[in-house]
């Protein structure tokens, strides 16, 4: 009797015992055997108790490999080299010199790696090279454009590790380096020199700042910085000492409650301070400064129909002279817009069959909820195919029109606002392009209306809302304080075939900035709160949380954050508009009680088209007194 073939063992999963690997590597070089280190679709980031690397694809490469280590050496660097109290002791103020002096020392402690541990050279150089790539740094043309703060980390990676400059940030740097060489040659040789000692470091990094004319001039000698080192380090030996004198379930307590405040101050900080390049690896490393507000209290439940946030926070901005609200057509000549579809139109072409059948897909659900109807045997209207024979052995017969009849569904609008921010460039804002096509081509099918907006600022750091605000002795609490665009790609009433080449605006470089994301919303939502039709939806695509650094940087914390919930929260309660938010990447849930998150962009065709369908498949609201626990959470 022949034996059953023995059953294959189950092969080992090669990214887990991957993951591992990088935990225990992380855990050994900071020192910290506690450190919960994990891998997620979401950005990176470092905390004291936790880092969060990049998933990894399903099929790693090499580099893949190397990306991972090296955001893992990154952060392991960061909590074995790095005194967090010094550093924001020493932080400047200006958003711009800030994050000029975080590039410094985030260069320092990697540089350190690389000189004890070689093997971090080759890791850190693949991660450096994949977040520069994943900026479209190798495209900027324009120092304006250009991230000092990146050169400069750059060029000290350089200068203290041997590191090459990476392909794809071979340009901010070439934009750069003659200006920082000029101003600050001798500071780049004092950084040098005291790589090893983060105290002489950071005072030549503020130094460098100031020759760079980014940051006032740094006392070395200054007493009040003597007085306050000398506090924090009485402080810090009388806690020791209290400690050791206090029974052990006061001491766990303690530290359990200082953890909780430090989570709690690093993630609202961490919220604050995401920034436009937060597809980088590391962008999200944050310290642990003081705030006002260390937890985000907008993230308590709201009461049904109460506008609690509405009563609790005052939205302002600085000034509004410098906005603008313009067509696409107007942003860019004619001859570049065409240029742009047809790069958009290469893009739709791998994606055609995916995209047909999507089209077909939604235009069958929504013509099926048309429910047509006629009206037959009519004096007149639209001649009635069916009764030609009687017409034609009879002509004086009568009651040969039919007349179709109303239907409440074509009384409909859809609004698609999309996030125009730096961190949707490359294949995120490249599917948003072109589901805004996919949709006001099928939805005019079916004889619905779409408008396509966009959102963005006109410059980075604020712009010349910014410069007002300095020249008015920088004022405490101004609000929101930089310039904002919002982009018309098509309006309700206008063809597709009109503004089918607005939609290439998306691809062109310099447009995408930051985001203000409440304001772009209740923009979108006046708008079509304009419109006649009895039915409006308003679907929102972005990957994150809104971020200004400018604005950021002057108010109390989450304050841009504090600003959206309240502005979701009227329209939700409030407002006989349906909101549906799709995110990429990012999780949306958290703001928009109806809503779904997407881990790659490539699934946001779908989700749009499913999501607009199961709208249509509901009922329009009643009254806007609706509560917003009674909507069904899409995804």
């Amino acid at each position: 009797m022949a034996k059953a073939p023995a059953s294959k063992k189950n092969s080992p999963d090669h990214s887990l015992v991957f993951k591992s690997a990088v935990g225990a590597v992380v855990r050994a070089i900071s020192a910290d055997a506690e450190l919960e280190v994990s891998f997620s679709s979401d950005r990176p980031v470092l905390t004291a108790d936790k880092a969060r690397l990049a998933a990894l694809p399903r099929t790693m490469s090499m580099r893949d490999v190397s990306i991972a280590r090296g955001q893992g050496d990154a952060m392991a660097m960061r909590l074995a080299a790095h005194d967090t109290k010094m550093h924001n002791r020493r932080s400047p103020a200006d958003p711009d010199a800030k994050a000029a002096f975080d590039s410094l020392e985030q260069a320092r402690v990697e540089a350190l790696g690389c000189v004890r541990m070689q093997g971090m050279k080759t890791n850190i150089s693949h991660m450096l090279e994949d977040r520069m790539e994943r900026a479209k740094f190798s495209q900027v043309t324009e120092q304006a454009d250009a991230p000092l703060a990146e050169a400069l980390g750059l060029i000290l990676r350089r200068n203290l590790a041997g590191l090459d400059i990476p392909p794809s940030g071979q340009k901010i740097v070439d934009l750069w380096s003659d200006h920082i060489h000029e101003l600050a040659g001798q500071s780049l040789k004092t950084l040098s020199q005291s790589v090893d000692d983060q105290n002489a470091y950071s005072l030549a990094a503020r130094d460098l700042l100031s020759d760079l004319n980014l940051a006032p001039e740094f006392s070395h000698d200054d007493p009040d910085l003597a007085e306050e080192e000398d506090e924090e380090s009485q402080d810090e030996a009388s806690q020791k000492s209290s400690s050791e004198d206090q029974p052990p379930d006061s001491e766990d307590g303690q530290s359990e409650d200082a953890d909780m405040d430090q989570d709690d101050a690093q993630g609202a900080e961490q919220s604050e301070g995401e920034t436009e390049g937060s597809d980088a690896d590391l962008e999200e490393i944050t310290e642990d400064a003081p705030s006002e507000t260390s937890a985000d209290a907008t993230d308590q439940s709201l009461p049904d129909g109460a506008n609690a946030l509405a009563n609790a926070f005052h939205y302002k901005i600085f000034t509004t002279k410098f906005d603008e609200t313009i067509s696409a057509a107007d942003l860019c000549p004619p001859e570049e817009l065409t240029q742009l579809r047809a790069l958009l139109d290469k893009q739709l072409d791998s994606l055609h069959g995916a995209v047909a059948r999507l089209a077909n897909k939604l235009q069958r659900r929504l013509m099926a909820q048309q429910n047509r109807s006629w009206q037959f045997d009519l004096e007149e209207g639209v001649l009635d195919a069916a009764r030609l024979p009687r017409v034609i052995i009879d002509p004086m017969q009568a009651l040969s029109f039919k007349k179709e009849s109303d239907t409440e569904f074509r009384d409909t609008v859809v609004t698609l606002l999309i996030d125009n921010s730096g961190s949707m460039r490359g294949r995120p804002i490249t599917i948003a392009a072109i589901c805004g096509d996919i949709l006001a081509r099928t939805l005019e099918r079916c004889g619905v209306k779409v408008e396509i907006l966009g959102f963005t600022t006109r410059a980075w750091k604020g712009g010349r809302s910014r410069e007002d605000w300095l020249e008015a002795n920088r004022p405490q609490n101004p609000g929101r304080v930089n310039d904002i665009r919002h982009i018309i790609y098509k309006s309700a009433d206008q063809p597709w075939r009109h503004a089918r080449d607005n939609l290439g605006l998306m691809m062109r470089e310099g447009l995408l900035k930051e985001n203000i994301d409440g304001e772009a919303l209740k923009w979108a939502h006046q708008r079509i709160l304009g419109r006649p039709e009895s039915r409006r939806i308003l679907m929102v695509i972005s990957d994150g949380a809104p971020v200004d650094d400018s604005t950021q940087s002057v108010n109390q914390g989450n304050y841009l954050e504090a600003h959206l919930r309240q502005v979701i929260e009227e329209i939700e309660t409030r407002s006989p508009v349906q909101l549906v938010a799709v995110g990429i990447g990012h999780d949306v849930t958290r703001y928009y009680s109806r809503a779904v998150t997407l881990l790659d962009a490539e699934e946001l065709a779908g989700a749009l088209t499913d999501n607009l369908a199961d709208l249509f498949d509901e009922k329009p609201k009643a009254s806007s007194s609706r509560a917003p626990g009674s909507r069904r959470r899409a995804g």
